[in-house]
């Protein structure tokens, strides 16, 4: 009996306890309030009001850039708006124009025509080709216009630089009036002056579309540079570096990099000329500089010619197409001051 009322009496303690500690677990404690923060009125920003569009005898023109020119963005229109006349619709510019935007001209190829003035008028302006314009070789202050800037002419064909194919869709094409070159019983090619008055001309009009659709250096270019396996105009007589030390215009490499690359370039001629591996480098640097060509590791005939069009721009005292040092140390001097991005 005893036992068993101490067994009860165990019980009822173990229980009470564990009920306490239960108790003591459960305890409301109230929540010390959080204050929460007042949402702040935004105070809304006014929009800058965008200039007006102008309007002559009904033809419209946005003659102002409003884009981010650090992100190449422009909203100049150089010539009228062109707009959509939906039958039925009315088109409105009331949230014109877009900030994204920019200018499908992109490059600037220069050639040569190859004939006489009469000639080069007729071919450009009744034929299969044409150009943006034509600079003649009369002696006068005129400047032939034979297509829109806005519209694609079909001067430069089968062509590519860097990541761009067929530039006819993004570029200006401008023809000047020379009678290339003639062949001589060895295979040597010898190619026509350019007069200064067309040198002047070219290069005031070079200038003029480089500035107004913010086209870089590196696209100003040769049609022999963009397809050099099938032209040779402008040719080793047109003064690149005449346009670049006079007037900013184009690409051209600094004597003191070559002078630090020729060393080596000797070096690699003397020892490596024939190595595949080194072929192959040369045949990628032409590549990544922009000219479209196939690593094939071998000096053949395509590369041979792309060394002939770098030579015509870059190197014209020779032009036979063979790489040597000079050649491969202008390369690499270009490379480094005009990367690709």
């Amino acid at each position: 009996m005893r036992k068993t009322l101490y067994i009860i009496g165990l019980s009822t303690f173990v229980f009470s306890c564990t009920s306490q500690q239960n108790v003591k677990k459960n305890t409301y404690k109230p929540k010390t309030p959080v204050s929460q923060a007042k949402p702040v009125a935004k105070t809304p920003v006014a929009e800058t009001p965008k200039p007006k569009i102008t309007n002559d005898h009904g033809v419209e023109f946005f003659t102002t850039n409003i884009g981010d020119a650090a992100k190449n963005d422009n909203t100049i229109s150089y010539g009228s708006i062109v707009s959509a006349k939906p039958v039925g619709y009315k088109v409105v510019k009331t949230y014109f124009p877009s900030v994204a935007q920019n200018f499908r001209q992109r490059y600037l190829i220069l050639h040569y025509t190859a004939l006489n003035d009469e000639r080069s008028v007729t071919a450009l302006t009744q034929q299969g080709v044409s150009a943006h314009y034509l600079v003649n070789n009369t002696g006068d202050n005129e400047i032939y216009q034979l297509v829109d800037e806005n519209k694609r002419s079909y001067h430069a064909g089968v062509s590519a630089w860097r990541n761009d194919k067929n530039l006819n869709d993004n570029s200006i094409g401008i023809e000047i009036v020379n009678t290339g070159y003639t062949t001589d019983a060895s295979g040597k090619r010898t190619f026509a002056p350019f007069s200064e008055e067309q040198v002047k001309k070219v290069a005031a009009l070079a200038k003029d579309i480089a500035v107004r659709y913010q086209i870089p250096a590196t696209n100003v270019l040769a049609h022999s540079d963009i397809a050099p396996t099938r032209k040779q105009d402008p040719g080793p007589m047109f003064p690149w570096k005449k346009l670049y030390d006079e007037y900013q215009i184009g690409m051209w490499y600094d004597e003191a990099a070559k002078q630090n690359f020729l060393t080596l370039a000797q070096a690699d001629f003397t020892v490596r000329y024939s190595d595949p591996s080194f072929i192959f480098l040369i045949q990628t640097t032409l590549q990544k500089f922009g000219y479209y060509l196939d690593l094939s590791g071998k000096w053949d005939d395509a590369t041979k010619k792309t060394i002939e069009a770098f030579q015509y721009h870059f190197r014209p005292q020779n032009y036979d197409g063979i790489m040597d040092a000079e050649t491969w140390a202008i390369l690499q001097a270009l490379n480094q001051k005009y990367p690709a991005k």
